[in-house]
């Protein structure tokens, strides 16, 4: 019997991801908070742009009212929902989750261990995700990265969880490439520590990397480029004070981020170059839809890991209020916040 999978948080890399399961014949249920998006679905399908094709697909889409309803488990829940809502969805889904089935956070920030907690242990496994993709209107997405620049790293922290490695290996493996990670926690911080250099802090600069890097002078450019790094910095110094290894992600090899003296110019320079030029990241969006973003779990956390071992963290705690202060109204996005900084 096919599994019944749900797609909880269909936004933009949500829909994407569901799109690409539906083309390959599965099922989808798809969830999502949004009242607009799903009602555009519901009436057109969905909409998913791509560099050199649109997709359009039919789909089963529902409000989070509609979820009382169900009267069927899900045997796979994918969370691809803002980290910040991960606790409470997984709450939510948990009464809807078959007793030996999976719920994975497909999200950024330091949530596998949270929901696991809310699931089971058993019931879930940890992902890294590198997908970038953008929703504005409702029902229509852009996706930036194509299948060949998208990439999943899975693995269990539990051994209990090693079961449903294959399941969502299989699942990812149609939306881009999987690689299965034995320190999965560490691949995630990795991952915070590229988002810690790029998502906030391109978002309250106000722009693409092309506007950030390319349309404000090289000078602006280099002195961005050594704020990014130093947030890079204090989160690798985070990280290790809470004994994370540094593991490849994005496809790079252990060569790649062992022995280097240039770690993090290399993950730098690796997802600026996966996402090009053009892409309005997550937290951007966010902010120009005046929405919370995810900056106080990233960089965040990051200011108060090191604040914990006395460390200081001005760049991350830096980018963290000024994200507050957009969302509150008090600040706009924009190049001029690099020199607020002090950079």
């Amino acid at each position: 019997m096919d599994k019944r999978i749900a797609v909880l948080g269909t936004g933009a890399n949500g829909s994407v991801i569901s799109s690409d399961l539906i083309n390959a014949g599965r099922q989808i249920t798809m969830i999502d908070m949004w009242a607009e998006h799903v009602e555009a679905m519901r009436a057109n399908g969905l909409t998913v742009r791509c560099k050199d094709h649109v997709l359009k697909v039919p789909v089963d889409a529902y409000h989070l009212s509609d979820v009382c309803t169900f009267s069927e488990k899900f045997d796979v829940v994918l969370l691809v929902s803002k980290a910040y809502d991960a606790d409470w969805l997984a709450k939510f889904i948990d009464p809807y989750l078959a007793e030996d089935g999976v719920l994975v956070a497909v999200q950024n920030a330091m949530t596998a261990e949270s929901v696991a907690e809310i699931v089971g242990v058993e019931r879930t496994l940890g992902c890294v995700i590198e997908l970038a993709s953008q929703l504005f209107d409702p029902g229509d997405v852009r996706r930036s990265t194509g299948k060949d620049h998208t990439w999943f790293g899975i693995g269990a922290f539990d051994p209990s969880q090693e079961r449903h490695i294959e399941t969502i290996a299989e699942l990812c493996s149609h939306t881009g490439t999987v690689e299965v990670i034995d320190e999965i926690l560490s691949a995630k911080w990795v991952k915070l520590i590229v988002n810690a250099m790029i998502m906030g802090s391109m978002a309250v600069l106000g722009g693409t990397p092309e506007q950030v890097l390319q349309q404000n002078g090289t000078e602006f450019a280099a002195r961005a480029r050594k704020w990014f790094l130093q947030a890079g910095e204090e989160a690798l110094a985070a990280g290790q004070s809470l004994d994370y290894k540094v593991v490849p992600v994005f496809g790079l090899k252990p060569e790649d981020v062992t022995n280097t003296n240039n770690l993090l110019e290399t993950l730098l320079d690796k997802i600026l170059d996966d996402i090009g030029p053009g892409p309005v990241n997550t937290s951007l969006q966010d902010l120009m839809k005046g929405r919370l973003c995810e900056t106080d779990m990233i960089q965040g956390l990051v200011a108060n890991e090191c604040e914990k071992i006395g460390r200081p963290a001005p760049v991350c705690a830096g980018i963290t209020e000024m994200a507050r202060k957009i969302h509150a109204g008090d600040l706009e996005p924009g190049p001029e916040n690099l020199e607020r900084a002090g950079w």
